[in-house]
């Protein structure tokens, strides 16, 4: 499958960093004074970067993208020198990525090359090197049955992050062997039993049909989830409005465009916060 990703040409750079904050993945960092692309696996190739770009540094690509190789991420990264490397270990770490930073770690031991103090603090990212927000974690943690009659608040079901489509990382490690959760952004706010009934035991993805830009990316990203990954089972939530329907087309669109076969239940909430 073909996937547009950002390049760079090194020589325009002026290294302003005005395309840092318009990188939403945490791609693009700023390295020994020029614009960066850390990781091939974090840059959705939106280009909002690109605009950004007073020096028409930076441009969108499409190319064949095989299925993500870390070793062979790593025999680019290690041409960027000492710190390009640091920033893409640091990367891996910071978005909880434990295998691939396991496969770098090995890539640079099997080739002689010294791992560097990626951990310090004093090789922190760069202030404006991405937004914490889409750091992609799978929490771990006890989660207590919303059914119980206990005096005590509700708890969260939530077992991963970002939840926002746009943000989403299509290559994050708990995707793997994954129930999801496709559901349009106002029916967690409809639906009150949205946690117990809906997010327990699932990866949650969300987006608002009507609202947000560019839905044939939504596709392709979907469409590299589900072609990247053994998807057991995908549940649908949308609203009864008629935009909503555009959450089942996205969804279809990407099914059909992996070449994947996946079970999906539909579920639709009333404006009253009911199912229908």
């Amino acid at each position: 499958m073909k996937r547009k990703i950002i390049t760079i040409n090194e020589e325009k750079c002026t290294g302003c960093g005005q395309c840092i904050p318009d990188c939403p993945e945490g791609a693009l960092q700023l390295i020994d004074g020029k614009a960066r692309l850390v990781s091939d696996l974090f840059c959705d190739g939106l280009g909002a970067c690109v605009k950004a770009c007073p020096v028409d540094a930076m441009s969108v690509e499409e190319r064949e993208a095989e299925p993500y190789d870390e070793k062979k991420v790593m025999g680019n990264i290690v041409k960027g020198g000492k710190n390009v490397i640091i920033a893409h270990l640091k990367h891996l770490k910071e978005h909880n990525e434990r295998e691939l930073l396991g496969q770098a770690l090995d890539y640079l031991k099997e080739h002689n090359i010294d791992i560097p103090d990626y951990e310090s603090k004093q090789h922190g990212t760069h202030p404006e090197g991405g937004c914490p927000g889409s750091r992609s974690m799978r929490m771990a943690k006890e989660i207590a049955d919303a059914t119980s009659h206990s005096t005590s608040s509700v708890q969260s079901t939530l077992t991963n992050w970002p939840i926002q489509l746009r943000l989403l990382n299509p290559n994050a490690q708990y995707l793997d062997n994954a129930d999801l959760l496709i559901a349009a952004d106002c029916t967690a706010f409809s639906y009150g039993d949205f946690h117990r009934k809906f997010i327990k035991d699932k990866i949650l993805i969300m987006f608002c049909p009507k609202l947000d830009q560019n839905l044939e990316q939504y596709v392709e990203k979907l469409a590299a989830i589900f072609s990247a990954h053994t998807i057991n089972s995908i549940t649908l939530v949308k609203m009864e409005v008629p935009c909503c329907g555009g959450v089942e087309h996205v969804v279809r669109k990407a099914l059909e465009l992996s070449g994947k076969s996946i079970f999906v239940k539909d579920y639709t909430v009333s404006l009253r916060g009911e199912l229908i």
